[in-house]
């Protein structure tokens, strides 16, 4: 069983977790949604800390299918990977994984994402984001899972403006069954939580990006469509801010989440209840830069790196999207000593270098 030094004590950095790791037997971690953006990145780091990881992926084409293979031989080149292609929808072949590789901890990625998306293919959503995660919750339940941490979204806080978003605010009134699939992930968990006492963390993500990201984003199809000479479509007419997140910012909360599962919080009171804390083995965080950008800074930051000037043609707000995201990650900072490093001006430059090594442009 993995034992953990852990950062409730200011200071430890990176380096300090990984010393801590030195001398426990590797982890075996189900990473679903392993040829995705983040569950990839996440595979690498595990796999270079020593971990055996089981990569769930079904490949589905929602995005380029060859970007998620180029992604998944990168991490099979690496070493102590292995790729079950696998629709998490699917609930005979779903236990039969787990009571097959009986995983130590789950990373639920595994999604179908993107809001807009949800507006004209709601089926998708209730298929992978409800089913699929009712199958992962069923397969923690039976095989002696110690801790699932899955995949929550800043989208959750739907209609509401008091920023920064804090993971203590109510977040009933999601702008689209994407948010609404993700609050009902946080709900479930939390009742799997409460009966079986399965340790689960929720992780309300803000806006990821850099290198290997999804071509449905902003920065990926910015970026194709300035190389490529074309307008890029800047919704709300450029005024949005958005909580911009590095994806190793992201990969290194994650992980560190990951490795302390959750606890019941003993000053719980359902007189005054916390909707980021249970008496059961259920947390939720949010993760990302904790500094709201605004998107016409963005653009002129991938103007900057491109060495062009984008020609914007400016649309009205998209029905389900929100204005503005920032998040409040003062509960990660306090628990898990985490503080994301990566300005934007780095994180896209990053990003261009790769898209252009990749894409050769």
């Amino acid at each position: 069983m993995l034992r953990w030094l852990f950062p409730s004590r200011p200071g430890l950095g990176n380096e300090d977790l990984e010393l801590s790791r030195q001398g426990d037997s590797a982890l075996k971690v189900l990473v679903t949604g392993a040829a995705g953006f983040i569950g990839a990145a996440l595979s690498k780091r595990l796999l270079n800390r020593g971990d055996h990881v089981v990569g769930l992926d079904n490949l589905n084409d929602y995005y380029d299918v060859e970007l998620k293979k180029a992604r998944l031989a990168r991490l099979t080149a690496a070493g102590g990977f292995t790729h079950v292609h696998l629709d998490m929808a699917d609930r005979d072949g779903m236990a039969e994984l787990f009571a097959r590789e009986r995983p130590q901890r789950v990373v639920n990625l595994a999604a179908q994402a993107g809001v807009r998306y949800s507006l004209t293919n709601p089926h998708a959503y209730v298929d992978t984001n409800l089913v699929g995660f009712v199958n992962v919750l069923e397969g923690c339940r039976h095989n002696g899972v110690d801790h699932l941490v899955f995949a929550s979204s800043s989208s959750v806080y739907g209609a509401n403006t008091h920023l920064p978003f804090s993971v203590h605010d109510n977040v009933d009134h999601p702008v689209s069954l994407y948010a609404a699939s993700k609050k009902a992930n946080e709900l479930m968990a939390h009742t799997y939580s409460h009966l079986y006492a399965l340790p689960t963390t929720g992780l309300r993500f803000f806006t990821v990006y850099g290198p290997w990201g999804r071509p449905d984003m902003a920065l990926f199809l910015f970026t194709r469509n300035i190389l490529a000479g074309k307008p890029i479509d800047v919704f709300n007419y450029g005024k949005h801010r958005r909580d911009f997140t590095y994806i190793d910012d992201i990969v290194e909360g994650v992980v560190r989440v990951l490795d302390r599962p959750a606890e019941p919080n003993p000053d719980w009171s359902g007189d005054d209840p916390d909707s980021a804390t249970s008496r059961a083995p259920y947390r939720l965080y949010n993760i990302g830069n904790n500094n709201a950008v605004d998107l016409t800074r963005y653009i002129e930051v991938l103007e900057e790196c491109l060495g062009r000037k984008a020609e914007q043609n400016l649309l009205p707000l998209q029905p389900g999207d929100v204005p503005d995201t920032f998040a409040d990650v003062d509960d990660l900072v306090r628990d898990f000593d985490y503080r994301p490093k990566t300005p934007v001006e780095e994180g896209i430059r990053r990003f261009v270098d790769w898209y252009r090594d990749y894409y050769k442009s």
